[in-house]
C-alpha cells in the first residue's frame, strides 16, 4: 500500500523515486522556493546559503547545516538573503515521504514504532541540532541507493532522528492551509514583501491594496495563513533579526532598534520583553555564553 503524493506542474516536478519516497535538490533562484505546503512529510537540509526560515507561525534564521522536518500540510519556506548574482547551484536537499505506509508497517513491525512519536512531533515542525555531518551522509546514501537499499537507508535516517534529544518544535500551532494555488501565491507575495521591507514602515493597508482586498478581509486572510495578526508577525520577524544582531555584533541596542524597523526604542524594548521574556541587554549578556567556555 502506498500513498500517492499531490501532482505538480511540470516545472515544479520532483525527482521521483517512487510514490512513497521522493528526493529533491535545488538551488537559488528556483520556483520551488515559495510559501507552500503538501500532504507529505518533508525533511529539509540546507547545504549553502543563509536567510529566513518560516514554518507555520515560526520565524527564524537558517544557515548551512539547518535540518528541519515538517509534517503534512504544515506551510513552510526558506528565503535566502545572501544570494550572489550568479545564484547558488545547490542550496538544499529534501526528502518527502507519506504517512500511511509507515503507519501500516509499524503495526506489524514493532521495531518501527519508535519513529511514530517523531512523526507526531513533525506536525509542528522540528529543527534538529548538532548532527549536520551525519545527516548529510544519510542524504547522499539515500540519493545514491536503489530499490530496497534506498528504503533501508531512509529508515536508518528516521531511526537516527527519532533517538535525537537535540531538537526543538517550531510552530506553536498546527496551521490551517489554503487549498487553492491563488491563495498560496498571494500569501507568498506577502511573505516576500515583508522579508524584503521589514526595515522600513510597512502596513497591512499597503499589502491589502496590493492584493485587491479590504483591510478586514486581508486581516482574516493573513491570520489564517500564519496564525498571527499582521502586526504581530512583522514584530516577530523584526525581533528575531534583532536577536541575531545582539548575538553577532557589538552594535548599540538603540542602533539595532532602528535597523530592524522600529522607530521607537521604548516600543522596541517592550515588544522584545513580550516575545523573549527578557530585555535586549539581558538577552545579549546571556547569549555570550551560548558557545560555552573555552
Amino acid at each position: 500500500m502506498v500513498t500517492k503524493l499531490q501532482s505538480r506542474p511540470p516545472e515544479l516536478e520532483f525527482l521521483e523515486f517512487s510514490e512513497f519516497l521522493r528526493f529533491l535538490e535545488h538551488g537559488v533562484p528556483d520556483p520551488l522556493i515559495r510559501w507552500h505546503y503538501h500532504d507529505a512529510y518533508e525533511l529539509h537540509f540546507i547545504i549553502k546559503s543563509s536567510g529566513k526560515l518560516f514554518v507555520g507561525d515560526y520565524i527564524g534564521e537558517f544557515s548551512p547545516g539547518n535540518l528541519v522536518l515538517t509534517g503534512p500540510r504544515l506551510p513552510h519556506n526558506w528565503i535566502s538573503t545572501d544570494v550572489p548574482k550568479e545564484g547558488i547551484p545547490t542550496r538544499d536537499m529534501a526528502i518527502q515521504f507519506g504517512h500511511a505506509p509507515l503507519e501500516l508497517i509499524a503495526k506489524y513491525i514493532p521495531e518501527l514504532r519508535e519513529i511514530m512519536p517523531l512523526l507526531e512531533r513533525a506536525k509542528y515542525g522540528i529543527e534538529f541540532f548538532n548532527m549536520s555531518d551525519q545527516v548529510e551522509q544519510y542524504f547522499y546514501q539515500i540519493r545514491n541507493a536503489k530499490d530496497v537499499n534506498r528504503f533501508a537507508e531512509f529508515l536508518k535516517l528516521l531511526g537516527f532522528l527519532a533517538k535525537s534529544h537535540t531538537y526543538r518544535l517550531l510552530s506553536s500551532a498546527q496551521m490551517q492551509s489554503f487549498d487553492d494555488d491563488a491563495s498560496m501565491a498571494k500569501i507568498n507575495t506577502v511573505f516576500n514583501y515583508i522579508t524584503e521591507n521589514y526595515r522600513t514602515p510597512i502596513s497591512a493597508e499597503i499589502l491589502a491594496a496590493r492584493l485587491g482586498m479590504s483591510q478586514t478581509k486581508f486581516s482574516r486572510f493573513f491570520r489564517k495563513a500564519t496564525g498571527n495578526s499582521f502586526t504581530d508577525f512583522v514584530n516577530q520577524l523584526r525581533i528575531n533579526k534583532a536577536c541575531q544582531l545582539l548575538m553577532n555584533t557589538d552594535q548599540y541596542v538603540t542602533n539595532i532598534c532602528y535597523e530592524v524597523g522600529f522607530n521607537n526604542v521604548a516600543n522596541f524594548n517592550r515588544r522584545f520583553l513580550e516575545m523573549k521574556g527578557i530585555t535586549p541587554k539581558k538577552f545579549r549578556a546571556q547569549s555570550e555564553g551560548r558557545f560555552g567556555s573555552d
